[in-house]
């Protein structure tokens, strides 16, 4: 850390102002007594982490403080979540234990405490530390669901303060809050954290284009104001005149929904319309709510035409995660959609504040949602034989997903991910009807397994007590708890068919006189490039290896020595230099060595980009974009794989491949005149060409070598400048 000044005084002085402006924020939940126990423990914090800075050179105390004022008041949680925000990087950064934080604050803290502090000490190598944490995060979701709103705190503090951190640990901590935390607070229902979580992200990940649409935004910002007051002031007159008590006001959506509706509809900037939804609150009591909604729905829609199509209505169905409010999107008055967004106060609080506002109107609406969804999780969990990873990816499938309501033969509502298949909805009723399910009859009709349900059928399952789980089920559910049991299904029959494998390979191997032994198998498995002595012994049963692969495994041992490297978690020593042949292009490692690599197919990296380096199992190095679409996943599950890369100076004449889509009118010479441009003007090679033009318009996907960002970035402009294209997009997967 570099030397400078330490002004202790002005420290203790801005300790003590941030302190009492966390008091200010409690003060709505404050009860007899909770100051103090506030005070003993920012006490407690103070002397714990005082002689700690963070990154900044910030004293370590103002953490705590900030994650404690996050969440009294941005999530609205009472004292016991401020005391256990202030203490939570206590037992895991100092000799404070977990006893003596119990016998000063209670049990609740302490439990709540040992939630959030970190595993340490050995791990499974083939899992990852990351995805250990958060299933043990959320292990106390059973018990206390604060654990979480804390985390989301305490990661959102350090997405805010993060420039200080290492370029390679704001990459790993930017795709971990994506790919978990973000879609962790949009189902607790906590949107203004989920929406800033991911432009966070993002400025990390990809800050080229998080500017860019910064920048886009911040020009367009007056314009946008003015279009705003326009739309509101007649709603506003209405309003009055009914006697109707509402705020109404603009949102600007986030920069990340921005992008993603970019990416995903393939348009620039400038033709994403819903820049912004304009949200009426409407104040009024619980019974009138509902009445009160639909009243100012019909304002809206007599004022600007509505899109039929655009409607949707969580105020009679709410959301699995509480979100109760009525979206519509109507033509404005400059002839451009508009989103409206209609709710109440309470239902406002319950979608800033999630899950704490929730419990506050708990009394008014028992039967919950987020109860349900809390008992699904605690489900996942009870399962033991599931792997973290696994886990990890099956909990963020279901995080993110829109309900669908399903009705049983007697009329029961059944809640379901959107995409959920009958063999979900099977599951979904009792464990042992999927597991026999043979068949489903959808609205009175047959269908099979795999068949997707829309929102409002009913189903009735057809068993059979000869059916066991099958391996292709996996393809096609979407539920945890329908993957979950199907791979506990499996594994307990592989392990069986392992057990006969067992014996079998015990007598092949005697018959060629072999010993059979624990150090043999592993280099028999470890031939055949399976990962465990089961996979060894189950493939022997299934027949896949035989009496002649055992035969050629013994000659290769008794020729020259085979290896086959085995993946290890730890990097020191598993990559070797190599003499490239070619020019060297990619820098790795923290020494930066010359080390081989491929590009990985999914974003082909070209010099310019920002780029990581990834080890893989039997592939070696892969190089990716920071902002590949499968970046966030490796990052957050596999941190412990991830390499530093960069380009070296000596790849000028290098070609790399990478896609371009074009879309436009479709005009006679159109090809011709971007065949033009590509191969003529830049004299780059194109290695494909796939055009489909339909009703007059065009759409192109086109792959090129290029040398670096810079002349891909030039070739774009030029191809925009063509008479009849309306978009150039580089697009990520080589598809």
């Amino acid at each position: 850390m570099e030397d400078y000044v330490i002004d202790i005084e002005a420290e203790n002085k801005d300790i003590r102002k941030r302190y009492r402006a966390l008091l200010r924020a409690c003060k709505p939940t404050l009860q007899r007594g909770d100051k103090q126990e506030i005070r003993k423990a920012f006490d407690l914090a103070l002397e714990s982490h005082k002689d700690m800075r963070r990154k900044s050179g910030e004293p370590y105390i103002y953490h705590p403080i900030a994650v404690a004022q996050i969440a009294a008041e941005e999530i609205g949680l009472g004292t016991t979540s401020i005391v256990c925000a202030l203490l939570h990087d206590v037992v895991e950064d100092t000799s404070m234990t977990l006893v003596e934080i119990e016998a000063m604050f209670g049990k609740k803290v302490a439990r709540i405490i040992d939630g959030l502090t970190k595993i340490s000490g050995i791990f499974d190598p083939n899992s990852s530390m990351q995805a250990e944490n958060f299933r043990k995060m959320l292990l106390t979701l059973a018990d206390d669901v604060r654990v979480i709103l804390i985390k989301l705190a305490d990661r959102l503090h350090n997405m805010r303060t993060m420039e200080f951190m290492a370029r390679h640990k704001q990459l790993k901590i930017a795709s971990e809050t994506s790919y978990l935390y973000a879609p962790l607070a949009h189902r607790l229902g906590l949107y203004a954290i989920k929406s800033e979580l991911e432009d966070l992200s993002m400025k990390y990940t990809d800050p080229e284009t998080y500017k860019f649409i910064a920048r886009k935004l911040n020009e367009k910002k007056a314009e946008r104001e003015r279009f705003v007051e326009e739309f509101i002031k007649p709603v506003e007159v209405i309003l009055e005149e009914q006697g109707i008590k509402a705020e109404v006001f603009g949102r600007p959506k986030s920069i990340y929904s921005i992008w993603n509706k970019m990416r995903k509809k393939s348009i620039p900037f400038e033709e994403v319309y819903d820049l912004f939804a304009i949200r009426i609150v409407i104040d009024t009591i619980t019974e009138r709510e509902k009445t009160e909604c639909w009243k100012v729905y019909s304002i809206i829609t007599d004022l600007y035409r509505p899109n039929p199509d655009r409607l949707r209505d969580w105020v009679s169905s709410p959301k699995g995660n509480g979100y109760e409010s009525l979206h519509t999107t109507v033509m404005g008055p400059k002839g451009q959609w508009v989103e409206v967004q209609i709710r109440t106060k309470r239902m406002n609080e319950i979608a800033e504040k999630g899950f704490a506002a929730h419990w506050k109107y708990k009394e008014s609406n028992s039967d919950s949602g987020l109860d349900q969804w809390i008992e699904k999780v605690r489900q996942m969990l009870s399962s033991p034989e599931q792997n973290a990873m696994d886990f990890v990816d099956d909990f963020k499938m279901n995080l993110f997903s829109d309900e669908i309501f399903i009705f049983t033969p007697k009329g029961s509502l059944v809640q379901l991910p959107n995409g959920a298949t009958a063999l979900d909805f099977a599951f979904e009723i009792h464990s042992d009807i999927g597991a026999t399910c043979i068949g489903a009859k959808v609205n009175h009709k047959l269908v099979p397994l795999s068949h997707p349900l829309q929102n409002g059928d009913q189903v009735e399952i057809i068993t059979s007590n000869k059916q066991t789980p099958k391996e292709d089920w996996l393809n096609f559910v979407i539920t945890a708890k329908a993957k979950s049991k199907i791979r506990s299904s499996l594994k307990e029959e592989k392990r069986r068919i392992a057990e006969d494998g067992k014996e079998i390979l015990e007598r092949k191997l005697k018959s060629l006189k072999i010993t059979y032994n624990t150090d043999n198998i592993n280099k028999i498995a470890n031939y055949f490039k399976y990962p465990s002595s089961q996979d060894l012994f189950y493939n022997v049963a299934k027949g896949v290896i035989d009496v002649k692969n055992l035969r050629e495994y013994a000659a290769s041992e008794k020729g020259p020595e085979q290896h086959h490297p085995q993946f290890n978690s730890h990097i020191t020593g598993l990559v070797e230099k190599i003499n490239k042949k070619e020019v060297d292009t990619i820098l790795i490692g923290d020494d930066m060595q010359k080390i081989d690599y491929t590009l990985a197919p999914c974003c082909n990296p070209i010099p310019g980009d920002d780029i990581f380096g990834f080890l893989t199992v039997n592939d070696g190095i892969k190089i990716h974009r920071t902002s590949c679409p499968n970046s966030s996943k490796l990052m957050a599950n596999y941190g412990y794989r991830i390499l530093k890369a960069k380009w070296s100076s000596s790849q000028a004449n290098v070609a790399f491949l990478t896609g371009l889509r074009i879309i436009g009118i479709d005009d006679v010479g159109l090809v011709n005149k971007i065949t033009n441009v590509i191969s003529s003007e830049f004299n780059v090679n194109i290695r494909s060409l796939s055009i489909v033009s339909n009703e007059g318009i065009f759409d192109g996907d086109i792959m090129v070598f290029v040398n670096n960002t810079e002349q891909l970035d030039k070739l774009m402009e030029n191809l925009k400048n063509i008479n009849g294209i309306t978009s150039v997009t580089r697009y990520e997967a080589n598809t």
